[in-house]
């Protein structure tokens, strides 16, 4: 069975405020079986536009990250999140 991939890219306005979400999203990663593979660090862009943060999270399958995403858990995470930056996520499914 092919895993799963949530890939984010962000703009954060509000460090504070997102590293509170960043926390209750980890657990919620956590709780799903996800596994952090990028999550922050430097970046450089080499074609198109680009974010300064960007998250990879890999789980077993594409089911499972969208549990994940779809979770109470990532709910309650996603409004810690309000007003303190932008989010693009999708789900992709990998080998």
């Amino acid at each position: 069975m092919p895993k799963g991939y949530v890939i984010a890219r962000a703009i954060v306005t509000n460090a504070t405020q997102y590293a509170i979400y960043a926390a209750a999203a980890g657990e919620a990663i956590k709780k799903h079986g996800g596994k952090p593979i990028v999550r922050g660090g430097r970046t450089e862009v080499v074609e198109g536009e680009g974010r300064p943060r960007n998250v990879v999270l890999e789980f077993e399958s594409v089911e499972a990250a969208r549990a994940y995403a779809h979770s109470p858990e990532y709910i309650a995470a996603k409004k810690l999140r309000e007003n303190a930056g932008f989010v693009d996520m999708v789900i992709v499914e990998g080998p």
